[in-house]
């Protein structure tokens, strides 16, 4: 595996994650852990599903290691379960409103130029994100635009929750039923937190909180709705970690439409040291948490 840590630096990483086949050698630029901190490998998580309705993958955004892993996973899932049960994909990175968009590409009735010109797509998609898309196509898996549009979250942040009431039944659809439920307190107080002495948190962090319970209840509701719709389902979901680290935001959510619903949470982080576990810092953040190497090139948005 001494090839695969000298290859990664200078090669598409979908390459050599391709060579390396995932075998968690000890030169791989990431590292699989329990929530406990117990070492585990993609494997462990793989099997883990059989048992659970949803995985959420909790990324960084430019982390092009933990988007292959995330691929990865999917893969395996599909490789596995699908057939069986019934896979399908949901990203936080399209929103609802593209939803018809989405499945007319996957349906083969637009071409990729159209599909990314009118669904928004974020500017790291084809290096992060076309692979699982590209995949769920050439398998006939459903693909979910889970996400709220950001108009309507950039209006909460700015007018107050209450804004909503006045949009049409037909955006309304868009949303999750209103009114939406409110961040709890462990999950404010670690956006808190996180919003430190930023310009927002001193402009009030009321409003942009309840911007962000949006999201988290747009996403749980899109899952939702498979999970009710859908016999068997097994949920693969995409989300920025913040959205779910500690079973918080989007998962709680989701257990608020479906209490029973069985939940994995896979936390992935970059770390300049990858290969420890630091249980301050990592425990319980995830069902698995997967460090990744910092230096790896970043994915560029």
């Amino acid at each position: 595996m001494l090839i695969c840590n000298r290859m990664w630096r200078s090669i598409p990483l979908i390459v050599i994650f391709a060579a390396c086949a995932f075998s968690q050698a000890p030169q791989d630029p990431f590292t699989v852990f329990g929530g406990d901190g117990a070492r585990a490998d993609l494997d462990a998580i793989v099997s883990r599903m059989a048992e659970a309705d949803v995985i959420f993958l909790g990324e960084l955004h430019d982390d092009s290691v933990g988007h292959q892993i995330e691929y990865e996973i999917f893969r395996r899932l599909v490789e596995k379960y699908n057939g069986g049960r019934k896979v399908v994909l949901s990203m936080e990175m399209f929103e609802r409103d593209v939803q018809i968009v989405l499945d007319e590409y996957l349906g083969g009735m637009i071409t990729e130029s159209h599909f990314l010109l009118s669904s928004r797509a974020w500017g790291n998609y084809k290096t992060d994100y076309r692979p699982l898309v590209e995949l769920a196509k050439e398998r006939s898996i459903p693909v979910v635009a889970a996400n709220a549009p950001r108009r309507y979250v950039n209006m909460v942040s700015r007018n107050g929750r209450q804004v909503l009431d006045r949009l049409s039944p037909r955006a309304k659809e868009w949303l999750p039923p209103l009114p939406y439920r409110p961040a709890s307190e462990a999950y404010a107080a670690k956006f808190r937190a996180l919003m430190g002495e930023s310009r927002e948190s001193k402009m009030g962090l009321g409003n942009i909180l309840d911007s962000q319970a949006l999201w988290d209840a747009t996403m749980a509701h899109s899952i939702a709705r498979v999970l009710e719709n859908e016999k068997n389902p097994l949920v693969v979901h995409l989300n920025g970690g913040f959205h779910t680290e500690s079973r918080l935001g989007t998962v709680e959510q989701l257990l608020g439409y479906r209490p029973q619903a069985r939940i994995v949470v896979v936390t992935i982080r970059s770390e300049n040291d990858f290969r420890t576990f630091d249980p301050q810092r990592h425990k319980g953040i995830g069902d698995f948490v997967i460090l990744t190497d910092a230096a790896a090139p970043r994915s560029q948005r």
